[in-house]
């Protein structure tokens, strides 16, 4: 970790005056800005870059933004201003791509389940806008399969993690052997091995609901964030990525 870059630095004073705004005005900014599944009244397609500006709270815009500092850094003096910008929101947009369909995913197939099982759709629309059904359908669907429905249609996601999980992965392959010391690890393992483990972590948490950092996460809104990076420097380090700054 050296000195914080200029971008890097504007980006962590946007998001910090997010935060402010969304702590003195309230829901009605968080609303607004943050990604709402594409079929709720409340989506905008303006949510795919603003969500990356919102934060549900303290610690979780002060991890982002430490790795932000910490990883983005370096990042942006290899990339230059102007491909890091790029890069930096094209993760999060892919992590936005990727969150939304895997909830148009669970919100379809269980749509499918309840229609087999005699659910009409105007009581599936009511279970979308107000949680409220009959216990009768429980004897043909499990209460999980209405609970991630209901879950995926109305939890709007949030946070600067599908870009900063994009960063992650430039950060591992440009400096595989870098050695990371955190908090909840007492050694220091190198970036070629942490970060493809703290992916594989999510994709984990994704598949099967179990979350080794707690619940309300996106997880594969990090997955999609990754990808994308991964994507992304993949092809840069093929065509002569030394030559092609953009600034």
């Amino acid at each position: 970790m050296g000195r914080i870059t200029d971008t890097v630095k504007v980006l962590i004073i946007i998001n910090a005056i997010f935060f402010a705004g969304t702590m003195f005005i309230g829901d009605f900014t968080y609303k607004i800005f943050s990604l709402w599944f594409f079929q709720n009244d409340n989506f905008g397609v303006w949510q795919v870059i603003t969500h990356m500006f919102m934060h549900g709270s303290f610690m979780h815009i002060l991890f982002n933004m430490y790795a932000l500092w910490a990883f983005g850094s370096p990042i942006e003096q290899m990339l230059g201003k102007n491909k890091f910008l790029f890069f930096y929101f094209s993760c999060g947009i892919g992590a936005a791509i990727i969150h939304s369909l895997v909830n148009y995913f669970h919100v379809e197939s269980a749509y499918s389940t309840l229609i087999e099982a005699g659910m009409n759709p105007a009581a599936i629309q009511q279970l979308l806008e107000t949680g409220q059904y009959s216990t009768a359908i429980l004897d043909s669907v499990p209460r999980e399969t209405l609970e991630s429905m209901f879950t995926a249609f109305n939890t709007p996601a949030v946070g600067a993690s599908g870009a900063i999980y994009g960063i992650l992965v430039a950060f591992g392959m440009l400096f595989p052997n870098v050695e990371l010391f955190l908090l909840f690890v007492p050694i220091p393992i190198k970036a070629k091995i942490f970060i493809p483990v703290l992916i594989g972590i999510d994709l984990f948490s994704g598949f099967t609901g179990y979350s080794l950092f707690g619940g309300g996460i996106a997880h594969f809104a990090h997955v999609g964030g990754a990808l994308f990076g991964f994507i992304m420097m993949w092809y840069w380090k093929k065509n002569q990525f030394n030559q092609n700054r953009w600034d």
